[in-house]
């Protein structure tokens, strides 16, 4: 039975009781309506591929046990007295409704070692899917925002703001359905939920959509090495049970096994800390190499041999209360030797150990007062040069972030991307090379701001932002074959635009972000010049590129660009592909429609076809259109060969 509070009983007077057939018609019938209710409800910390299965899940159990027909008792499928909105809403609608409310918000419950946990709490059973992570498409920076001020709700705040949005209900109908859902404090929930400006069509939008997805494999490599291991645990097995059966103890203790793993020499060396590599440190103003490989070991803590021991033995073997994490396509076993040991010391409040294997760095962090709670983060840094092997972080704490920057690096400074005329700020660093904390906007859940740090060497200035990773993003500005520092006025005012879209490629193994203003438009009606900017992520592993193309549109403040395609494991405005095409449905100041298209010097033609058609000579494009208007852009190159918009 539900227990409705007493508001909703005067809210809402009783209706007669609900056939199961009636709320699995209404389910049928209202399901992707649910499901996202559901999505947008559940906590945003659970990841959005599990809360997309929890979602369905959550729909999928909402009916109750049992089936009888519509005129039945209650204990041959009838469904206790749902109440009625008033509205005058389906009353097979409304039950389901406030099961799936209650669910999602059981979900964001935080478990208690003295009880059991709630159904909702725990991975679904059903669906299920393997081998691939599912998630709803991508929106813009309008849906983002939305996304990051939802998770700083609480869940009854979070409900309350859905509920209204998305239901379109009036705040007493919301107390009603919070009360049903068994939360107290409806009206605090609605207080909280006043914080956030309504937004119902961005919560109708596809970015919350998790009836349409897209799919993405799950880490491979880890993915094979798991295979191997079990292939390979069952071979032992096998082999073993074998051995047993043979008289006289088979081939002896060890048979023809090779020494135990800690016996043997590379394993050995790669858990001793005196065979830790330690470079001088002058060696980097001799080498022909400019990389992590010629950092100096630096930090209080170098010679900490109980310290270095035990970051050498958790990278080995990580118990299950360590907190590994990994960027994509970086794998996180053991060192294959001796690695390089490039900093041990106090970080706030840890004792922070970063090491190189050649391929990996690999940051160790355990808290001063105990070994509990000890984390081990991977980052893949091979092919570095001497912008790239700038800095790496060695501590995050409280939403700021320490770097360790390279021995070469000169000074050091922080420079707000969001206000391109400000001067940048010098950023105090100690004899190690630790800099002082920075404001990390990978963390930060508004983009009121945008820290990015500059690095002066002995070849010019670099410009890096953290993204969430050991090692931060090189930022550069120009045509790909030619991209250069952000130096200029120009180059900045650009970046001022970017920053904000930064979030779409956090923590995805980015090495640096390029931005290109491949064209410039005069906009119809008088309206000014737009800007057209490819932007392009490249990762350390190569694979795994993003790109996506901005419209920016003149304004008086400079509001992030509006993004009107994006691409992923694609070549183009990179140097392999150095061209593109977008185009965007656009509203002048005189209210008027336009489908706007622009493509990089290369294109010769554009033609729009579809639901509004037009063509032009050269690369822009400005055809007259109506509000939601949909059509298909191509062009050609000037050799004659054709090419599509960015997708």
């Amino acid at each position: 039975m539900l227990n409705v509070a007493p508001e909703q009983d005067i809210l809402n007077p009783p209706a007669s009781s609900v056939g199961v057939e009636q709320a699995e018609a209404a389910l049928v019938e209202h399901y992707p309506r649910l499901v996202r209710l559901a999505y947008l409800v559940l906590p945003p910390s659970l990841g959005r591929n599990r809360r997309v299965l929890t979602a369905h899940a959550i729909v999928q159990r909402s009916l109750p046990r049992g089936r009888g027909g519509s005129g039945a008792e209650a204990d041959e499928g009838l469904i206790p007295g749902a109440r009625r909105a008033r509205s005058g809403g389906d009353p097979g609608y409304v039950y389901v409704r406030r099961r799936v409310l209650r669910q999602a918000l059981d979900a964001g419950l935080p478990l208690r070692r003295k009880a059991w946990p709630k159904r909702a709490q725990l991975p679904p059973l059903l669906p299920q899917v393997r081998g691939l992570r599912l998630f709803p498409r991508s929106g813009g920076a309008d849906e983002l925002a939305l996304d990051q001020r939802l998770s700083a709700l609480s869940g009854p705040a979070r409900a309350a703001y859905v509920l209204r949005g998305l239901e379109r209900l009036g705040d007493d109908e919301v107390c009603a359905e919070l009360n049903a859902a068994g939360v107290t404090g409806t009206r605090q929930a609605l207080a909280e939920a006043d914080g956030v400006e309504t937004q119902s069509g961005l919560l109708e939008s596809a970015e919350f959509d998790p009836c349409s997805l897209q799919a993405r494999p799950t880490d491979l490599m880890r993915r094979r090495q798991h295979t191997r291991a079990a292939l390979a645990a069952v071979a032992a097995l096998v082999v073993c049970g074998a051995l047993i059966g043979l008289p006289g103890g088979g081939w002896g203790p060890d048979g023809a096994a090779a020494p135990p793993y800690a016996r043997n020499p590379a394993a050995e060396a790669a858990l001793d800390p005196g065979q830790l590599l330690r470079v001088e440190p002058t060696a980097w103003t001799t080498s022909v190499r400019t990389d992590f490989s010629v950092w100096p070991a630096r930090g209080s803590l170098v010679g900490d041999s109980a310290l270095l021991r035990r970051a050498l033995a958790v990278w080995a073997r990580p118990g299950e209360s360590v907190q590994v994490s990994a960027t994509p396509g970086t794998p996180s076993g053991p060192p294959m030797g001796a690695p390089q040991l490039l900093f041990a010391g106090d970080v706030d409040r840890a004792r922070v150990v970063l090491l190189y294997d050649g391929l990996r760095v690999a940051r160790y962090a355990e808290p001063h007062d105990s070994t509990s709670g000890a984390a081990l983060d991977f980052a893949r840094v091979d092919a570095a040069d001497a912008a790239s092997a700038s800095a790496l972080v060695v501590g995050r704490t409280d939403g700021n972030v320490r770097y360790l920057t390279a021995p070469w690096v000169r000074e050091a400074s922080v420079r707000d991307l969001l206000t391109p005329d400000a001067d940048a700020r010098p950023l105090h660093r100690d004899r190690d090379g630790v800099t002082d904390p920075v404001v990390s906007p990978a963390q930060a859940r508004t983009c009121t701001s945008w820290e990015a740090l500059e690095f002066h060497d002995g070849s010019g200035v670099r410009l890096f932002s953290d993204l969430g990773e050991l090692a931060p993003a090189r930022l550069t500005w120009g045509p790909p074959a030619d991209a250069r520092d952000v130096g200029d006025r120009s180059a900045r005012a650009g970046w001022a635009r970017t920053a904000c879209l930064l979030p779409t490629v956090r923590s995805h193994g980015v090495r640096s972000v390029n931005d290109w203003r491949f064209a410039k438009q005069s906009l119809p009606e008088s309206n000014g010049t737009a800007d057209w900017i490819c932007t392009r992520a490249e990762t350390w592993r190569g694979a795994g590129s993003r790109v996506f193309a901005q419209f920016q549109a003149p304004t008086a403040k400079l509001a992030p660009g509006a993004i009107a395609a994006r691409a992923e494991n694609s070549p183009a405005c990179g140097v392999r592909e150095a061209r593109v095409l977008a185009g965007v449905l656009w509203k002048s100041r005189g209210g008027n429609w336009f489908v706007l298209a622009a493509g990089s010097e290369q294109v010769s033609s554009v033609t729009l076809s579809g639901g509004t058609t037009g063509s032009e000579h050269g690369n822009l494009l400005a055809v007259r259109a109506k509000e939601g208007a949909r059509a298909e852009l191509n062009g050609r190159l000037a050799d004659g060969s054709p090419i599509t918009t960015l997708h």
